[in-house]
């Protein structure tokens, strides 16, 4: 068992854009090596495949699992526990955008959340309050996207990404339409020249 030159680029890889995403470099060679290889993979094998310690591997891991990115199964006659990532990319993905947000975004809006309900503020701080507030209103507006983005089927989530542009196309085109529709017809004058609307029909004279 070993690692082709073809795998050993994305591993490396992986592992350098790791700590730009919240992992260190290690987590991010094993999880990347998970991804890469078709067959489950046991701790001694990930330690011999890529060449780190025991321990770092062992730790690797139960972040990995902490972070619900890795799948554990147990084969067989064999007492080890064998590791392996989602088939699904997209899956991927969205564990780990669900747990960034999770770990890093969730905080933030807690915390903001805790200063702007203390309704005993100094004048000096009025203007950071509202700064909080705007910030806090941002942050939570995008996190109900967000939300509700990840509940979207695959296919729904994959066609509303390859619009694009078109996305915001469709959003100015949408917004036309209401404006036009919300505009009130023009009104006419009647045959003596008066301003006021001409009524015609049935609904002209309540009386008919």
């Amino acid at each position: 068992m070993n690692v082709t030159g073809y795998q050993q680029r994305f591993i490396l890889h992986f592992g350098e854009m790791g700590s730009r995403w919240g992992i260190n470099r290690t987590i991010g060679q094993i999880y990347a090596l998970l991804i890469v290889r078709e067959e489950a993979l046991n701790a001694d094998q990930m330690t011999e495949l890529l060449g780190l310690s025991r321990s770092n591997v062992s730790m690797g891991l139960k972040e990995l699992q902490a972070w619900n990115l890795v799948r554990l199964q147990h084969l067989p006659g064999d007492r080890k526990e064998y590791f392996s990532a989602p088939d699904d990319v997209w899956a991927i993905f969205r564990t780990l955008a669900a747990e960034r947000y999770r770990r890093e975004v969730n905080p933030t809006l807690t915390m903001l959340r805790d200063a702007l309900m203390d309704e005993e503020v100094a004048e000096e701080d009025r203007y950071a309050r509202q700064r909080m507030a705007e910030m806090y209103e941002l942050i939570d507006l995008v996190t109900s996207w967000f939300n509700d983005v990840q509940k979207l089927e695959r296919q729904t989530l994959i066609r509303l990404m390859k619009l694009g542009g078109g996305a915001a196309k469709l959003l100015e085109a949408t917004g036309r339409i209401r404006s036009i529709g919300g505009k009130r017809a023009p009104e006419t004058t009647d045959d003596s020249g008066s301003d006021s609307p001409r009524r015609t029909g049935a609904a002209a004279d309540p009386k008919t």
